[in-house]
């Protein structure tokens, strides 16, 4: 009984993947090319998928890498796809990769993160602006979603914050909708559990016929405003790089570009 408990039967776990997906058993088997029949009998238990065809619906249903693992191993396969820490050897092209889109990015700023927002790396320009940030929160791990609404962070900063945090909670849902991940769904109930006062935050409502949710916040240097851009992989097979994300961020102002420049040429001038 304990085992049963611990390890869900794959049948069971293809039939929440299918209903987080919002799809029927026939919208399913019409996907996969399968008989609505066959698939039911999946579910229940009464009939063993191949690993190609657990691998064929994981597809269909768009699984990601890691709990594709975990469908494998519960219908008695060995896992597949490898999880390598960034560093390793194996990944040498795709961290160099990653290295370059950051270092390219410069004067802006751009940083690399994890499937649970933890920092991985960032380029020069990102310390420059976590000036009066409470040193605890850039302790690594470094969360970045926690770093950026926590008040001793970037939220008492952030001028916009009731529009950006409502962006990031947003995003989380999506993640947590998309991947059912249990520690994404414990961040976002930290976050909203933050200290927030919606009367000190300036900016309208996220306007949906906008372009892009700005993120604005004070420095030394004034208002600095901000669109950002994310980037992932297109086609990892490892589960490190299906996880990672590249999180760059362009001025949405003059302003910001101006300010942005003369900070890169006194980095330069102080390497020099």
């Amino acid at each position: 009984m304990q085992a049963t408990l611990s390890h869900p039967k794959v049948g069971t776990l293809i039939r929440e993947w299918r209903q987080r997906r919002r799809l029927s058993q026939l919208d399913l088997a019409c996907e996969a090319d399968i008989s609505t029949r066959h698939l039911s009998y999946v579910e229940t238990g009464r009939a063993s998928p191949s690993r190609e065809m657990l691998m064929h619906l994981a597809e269909r249903l768009d699984v990601p890498l890691r709990e594709r693992n975990t469908l494998l191993t519960a219908a008695g396969f060995a896992p597949i796809y490898r999880e390598r820490p960034l560093q390793d050897p194996a990944l040498d092209a795709a961290r160099q990769a990653v290295e370059l889109v950051l270092r390219g990015h410069e004067p802006y700023p751009a940083l690399a993160v994890d499937r649970h927002w933890t920092l991985l790396a960032h380029n020069r320009t990102v310390p420059l602006l976590l000036a009066n940030v409470d040193p605890k929160l850039l302790q690594p791990p470094v969360n970045i979603m926690r770093l950026s609404l926590h008040p001793q962070g970037l939220g008492s900063r952030i001028v916009n914050l009731a529009q950006w945090r409502e962006h990031l909670f947003l995003r989380l849902k999506h993640q947590i909708a998309a991947t059912a991940d249990p520690v994404l769904a414990e961040l976002l109930r930290e976050l909203q559990g933050l200290p927030f006062d919606a009367s000190r935050s300036r900016g309208d409502p996220i306007d949906p016929s906008g372009v892009a949710v700005p993120l604005q916040f004070e420095t030394a240097h004034g208002v600095l405003s901000f669109i950002g851009t994310t980037t992932v992989f297109g086609t990892p097979v490892d589960i490190t790089l299906s996880e990672l994300a590249l999180e760059t961020f362009f001025p949405a102002d003059s302003r910001t570009a101006e300010v942005l420049r003369r900070l890169g040429d006194g980095q330069a001038s102080a390497a020099a």
